[in-house]
């Protein structure tokens, strides 16, 4: 466990967050549940402990340098894939009401394995595309808080994203660092969507060169009725 205890120890220095032994048994049962499926479906291509307790689990887990999450209520992960960033912080944050949102189904299979065999609670999961999900009103402008770590440019995953996102409420996407070009250019689109960005946050991971940068925008008035587009459009033609 050697390995869970660096995890814990960057944990506590890096985010001030003390993590207890269930929590820690649930990380390793969750690297060992994505190991596992792993070996027949594609969830990630970073096998090794070391690597997946930093570039997956921590990784998700920096949003709480920029937001308090014991304020968060509801929390929609788009595009969510194998689980992060929503099931990290779920562990960590327990209180958080959580719904994954992916469009391959065997993913969707993978989460709920995850969720069942960890006893997360109030957890739910979606097959589906998110240009149709966020049009349902049970979970339009719904959310405090929407992540995502998907892969997109930021004015498609804002799209997808602040739609789920209530008034006040805040989207974050996980970018690489040398984001500068993409956030310009979607600052229009981010606008027309409602949001207002607040915060850019690079950091390098801990014992890494891996840069990375968490974009913060804030919900601050309702997104018009035509958003999302329909499925397809917003990574066809991304708003400019």
């Amino acid at each position: 466990m050697s390995e869970y205890n660096y995890f814990k120890n960057i944990i506590s220095e890096y985010l001030d967050i003390t993590l207890s032994s269930s929590q820690i048994e649930s990380f390793n049962c969750y690297y060992e549940m994505l190991i596992e499926w792993n070996k027949v479906m594609n969830l990630t291509a970073i096998t090794d402990c070391h690597e997946t307790l930093v570039k997956h689990f921590m990784d998700s887990l920096m949003i709480s340098r920029i937001l308090d999450l014991n304020k968060i209520s509801w929390m929609i992960d788009v595009g969510t894939g194998a689980g992060f960033p929503g099931i990290p912080v779920k562990i960590v944050y327990p209180h958080i009401k959580l719904v994954l949102l992916d469009s391959l189904n065997k993913r969707i299979k993978f989460l709920n394995a995850v969720t069942e065999t960890l006893k997360l609670e109030n957890v739910s999961t979606l097959h589906g595309r998110a240009e149709d999900f966020a049009k349902k009103l049970e979970y339009r402008e719904k959310f405090d808080l929407c992540v995502s770590r998907a892969v997109a440019n930021l004015s498609t995953l804002s799209e997808y994203s602040l739609p789920f996102v209530k008034k006040s409420g805040n989207f974050v996407a996980y970018k690489s660092s040398n984001c500068e070009e993409e956030i310009e250019e979607s600052k229009n689109a981010v606008k027309i969507l409602g949001g207002e960005i607040k915060k850019i946050d690079k950091f390098e991971l801990p014992g890494t060169d891996m840069g990375r940068a968490l974009v913060q925008i804030e919900k601050i008035k309702n997104t018009p009725n035509g958003y999302p587009r329909k499925a397809g459009m917003p990574s066809k033609e991304p708003l400019k």
